[in-house]
């Protein structure tokens, strides 16, 4: 029997998902439904993949899926993590930034265990998560100290209508060094830019201890993340440039096959 599958947000990553569907490559799952910030845009990606557009959280959990797919914001994640978790829903996240609130993040695991659910962090932009737990682990077991963060090199213009941006991004040349921090304090700046930071924090030492930087560079196009976690005798580095957003999208595919194969790569 094909496992129900549900969309939270109907913009460019959630439509993704659903071209998957319509392309035969989540083929253990049926699409019950979608709700997005616009309900035309439900109507739209429904009408597409099939399944029913929702007006709200309550209506497209009344389907009773077995995978949430979230793809619209932080603040989406907080109004429907815990609700649907209790339910018995799995979570498929990529707005991660939500959990670098530790009270959230805990309650979130709590609910996960009333229901009987999961969270399912995809690997988004970055990727490598079972390496950096490894060496995170590793660390634990033997007491070592560990050395966990991200650098992440942009354009300026991401960083528009942000704390961060300063005229001088768009008009000298070279590096500018605009944030040094943690993942936790990046996210408090940078809510809807920094979830690969907040992923890989959470995937070895924490968003308030891994560290985090940004760098800005005149004409640069994409986003280009480099993670590294390291331990004594031990150096796990994830380098990994995406033009787009697009590749955020398709982890989710990826992961949803994984969850369904007789195979599974960790």
């Amino acid at each position: 029997m094909k496992k129900k599958l549900a969309i939270l947000g109907c913009g460019y990553l959630g439509n993704i998902v659903a071209e998957a569907c319509v392309k035969g490559l989540l083929e253990g799952y049926e699409l019950v439904g979608a709700v997005s910030r616009k309900f035309e845009d439900a109507v739209t990606l429904t009408g597409r993949a099939g399944g029913t557009p929702c007006h709200d959280l309550d209506e497209l959990l009344a389907l009773k899926p077995d995978y949430l797919v979230e793809t619209a914001s932080v603040k989406m994640v907080k109004e429907s993590a815990v609700k649907a978790l209790k339910q018995g829903t799995s979570l498929v996240p990529l707005s991660i930034g939500a959990f670098a609130d530790a009270a959230f993040y805990e309650e979130v695991k709590a609910a996960a265990l009333e229901g009987g659910a999961k969270v399912h962090i995809p690997s988004g932009a970055v990727g490598g998560f079972d390496v950096l737990q490894t060496v995170a682990l590793m660390a634990e077991a033997e007491k070592l100290e560990i050395q966990a963060g991200i650098e992440t090199r942009k354009g300026p213009n991401p960083l528009r209508n942000t704390p961060l941006f300063d005229e001088s991004l768009v008009t000298e040349e070279g590096d500018h060094r605009v944030f040094s921090g943690t993942a936790a304090e990046a996210i408090a700046i940078l809510p809807t830019q920094v979830n690969v930071a907040v992923a890989s924090a959470l995937a070895t030492t924490g968003p308030d201890q891994a560290t985090a930087g940004i760098t800005s560079i005149l004409g640069f196009v994409g986003d280009d993340h480099k993670i590294t976690a390291e331990i004594d005798g031990v150096k796990a580095v994830v380098d990994i440039y995406s033009r787009t957003s697009s590749i955020a999208g398709w982890s989710v595919v990826a992961l949803l096959r994984n969850l369904d194969s007789p195979v599974v790569f960790y």
